[in-house]
């Protein structure tokens, strides 16, 4: 594209490149579209206003809606790979004695999963499908928030469940997402299931750890659960996108990569 090019049909060309490569420098955007730094910075912003992507330090990453609640039996079985890697790591910073909670999904599962063994530890979660398979681990308590069942995701919300909680405090938060960005937050397309999620996080006295692989980060879905300062961890997977990293760490969250299971 010619410096020449007018800045509607250069930003369409940026939000092109961004949503093909994820991920985009604005020295690479200047060399290709033969403009300078400052009119690249500019086209940014203005893109970011649109929601088409988030800048990051030197460049921009992909931003992707979830307007889309999977069933749960379908969203176990999408990255499956990487969110074991990534329960697995999350359940080695679970310690002996610890009061946990852990909210809904895919993710979250694995973290129990990987619990066992643990000596002394209780867990508190709305995650249906873990206690149905995990309940019996030796040295695990693991309490069901009661609540309204939702088929969808295999988990409990509502009114009883937030009773539950309320009477809790946790020494530690396990929490999945469907999407993670730096502006838009920790966001769910349930608000049901957003609430509890916050929830947790106001009744806990220690580290909220946050479990997404690195199809979740640079997602944003309908409804906020927290603002991403509210983390204290996020555990990802070996696929993390590193232009990231400088963002998330600037408002104290310390990042964690799973390593691939062989």
């Amino acid at each position: 594209m010619r410096s020449s090019a007018i800045p509607a049909e250069r930003q369409v060309e940026i939000a092109r490149l961004v949503k093909e490569k994820g991920l985009v420098t604005v020295e690479s955007l200047k060399e290709v579209l033969g403009v300078s730094v400052i009119t690249i910075r500019r086209d940014l912003a203005v893109l970011e206003k649109k929601g088409l992507l988030e800048r990051t330090h030197g460049g921009a990453v992909s931003t992707s809606p979830v307007n889309k609640e999977y069933n749960y039996h379908e969203k176990y079985k999408i990255n499956s790979e990487y969110k074991e890697a990534v329960g697995r790591r999350a359940a080695a910073m679970i310690e002996d004695g610890d009061t946990v909670f852990i909210n809904s999904g895919s993710t979250t599962y694995q973290v129990i999963r990987f619990l066992e063994g643990k000596k002394n530890v209780r867990v508190i979660t709305n995650n249906v499908a873990a206690v149905a398979d995990f309940g019996s681990f030796p040295g695990i308590e693991i309490i069901l928030t009661g609540g309204r069942y939702r088929t969808a995701s295999n988990c409990v919300v509502g009114e009883f469940t937030s009773q539950i909680i309320s009477q809790i405090m946790a020494s530690k938060t396990v929490i999945g997402a469907d999407g993670l960005s730096f502006k838009g937050g920790l966001t769910s397309p349930i608000y049901q299931e957003a609430a509890v999620t916050r929830q947790m996080i106001e009744r806990t006295q220690g580290d909220v750890v946050c479990v997404a692989d690195h199809s979740k980060i640079g997602r944003i879905s309908n409804f906020l659960t927290v603002p991403v300062d509210n983390l204290d961890y996020l555990v990802t997977d070996w696929m993390f996108v590193e232009s990231y990293r400088e963002n998330l760490e600037s408002v104290g969250i310390k990042i964690i990569k799973a390593e691939k299971i062989e």
